[in-house]
């Protein structure tokens, strides 16, 4: 039996903590709640959104006059594979971070850099989530979910996905289809291999660190975020606002040429090079910096991080978004590309 609750503030859904109420909304704990939420919103005519803990989400001022579904589906489990590798299949509603802390525990390596990530694991595939040299993509098997198209339950293969950098199917072509169940990824024994990540191997460094089992890089990663990182538990933030933007070789030369007094955070990727977005605000100003005109800043150690400090609205965070991107455009031609969902999506 599903409880409908009607008028329900989105903020509580959101780690930013703005936005306006959903006309209805509907918490499920299984596969089967799931499929019947989505045939009640076709049946009433509703579009339907599904969210977790809302880590990646900034709901607009107007509302939803639709369902929202809460996925609270849980469950964890390891199973051996004939190849020596493991199996782990996650509830989509379950705490992303505590996945890992499991499976770290008992050694499997494949996840440990996505330490401290907010979120649920089913949201980790949409966003093709990465960390510190790992990514979703690198061990994900499969997303099992609901079809609201078929209205079948079906099993989405890694390729399936369609995964990029911080994308997939289910951010894009598929938006609002399908409604994760849970996630499969295959984990091996043993460590990450370096080259490390830069901040973790300057993390190694300065501890002196030569433990690179899991539940050390964990621990590592665990220091590093919470030493940059504010808790959105505590304060209304949604981790990091924009992505780190791949630009071509022509726009990053002309980049290095035209301030050619600042040394430039780069790394070459998918064929082209991909700039540090902190680095790009910190050059354009926004270190530590804090609007009194729409309650937004950016946080102290990590300006990457949009942080609500009194912000009334959405629309006062988005003005402040804007004056971030149109800064970054000015000064190195280059287009910020923000990282969590507005939702709802409009036309």
């Amino acid at each position: 039996m599903l409880t409908i609750a009607t008028e329900v503030p989105l903020a509580r859904y959101s780690t930013m903590r703005l936005g306006g109420s959903a006309a209805f909304a509907v918490a499920v704990s299984d596969a089967q709640q799931a499929a019947q939420a989505c045939r009640w919103a076709m049946d009433h005519g509703l579009p339907f959104i599904v969210v977790g803990s809302g880590s990646n989400i900034v709901w607009r001022d107007e509302g939803f006059e639709g369902l929202l579904i809460v996925n609270r589906i849980s469950g964890y489990e390891e199973v051996a594979q004939p190849d020596g590798s493991v199996l782990v299949t996650a509830g989509a509603g379950e705490n992303w971070d505590t996945v890992v802390e499991r499976s770290a525990a008992s050694g499997l390596t494949g996840i440990e850099a996505l330490s401290l990530i907010p979120g649920t694991a089913g949201a980790t595939p949409v966003q093709n989530v990465g960390a510190y040299g790992q990514d979703v993509s690198q061990t994900l098997v499969s997303v099992q979910a609901y079809d609201s198209q078929t209205g079948a339950m079906v099993s989405i293969s890694n390729q399936e996905c369609r995964f990029g950098y911080r994308a997939s199917r289910f951010k894009s072509d598929d938006r609002g289809r399908f409604v994760i169940t849970s996630v499969s990824f295959r984990l091996g024994w043993g460590s990450i291999q370096p080259p490390y990540y830069r901040a973790l191997q300057a993390y190694m460094d300065e501890h002196g660190s030569t433990d690179t089992s899991p539940a050390s890089i964990r621990q590592a990663v665990i220091s590093i975020r919470s030493d940059k990182l504010p808790d959105p538990a505590k304060v209304a933030n949604n981790g990091s606002f924009f992505a780190n933007p791949i630009v071509s070789q022509e726009v990053f030369d002309t980049i290095a040429r035209t301030l050619p007094e600042l040394e430039i955070p780069h790394w070459p990727a998918d064929g082209g090079i991909k700039l540090s977005a902190a680095w790009l605000l910190d050059q354009a100003g926004f270190k530590d910096y804090h609007d009194t005109a729409t309650g937004m800043a950016t946080w102290h150690r990590q300006p990457l991080v949009l942080v609500n400090e009194h912000a009334a609205d959405t629309a006062g965070l988005l003005v402040f978004r804007d004056s971030i991107i149109t800064a970054v455009a000015d000064r190195f031609g280059v287009s910020l590309q923000q990282e969590p969902e507005l939702l709802p999506v409009t036309a």
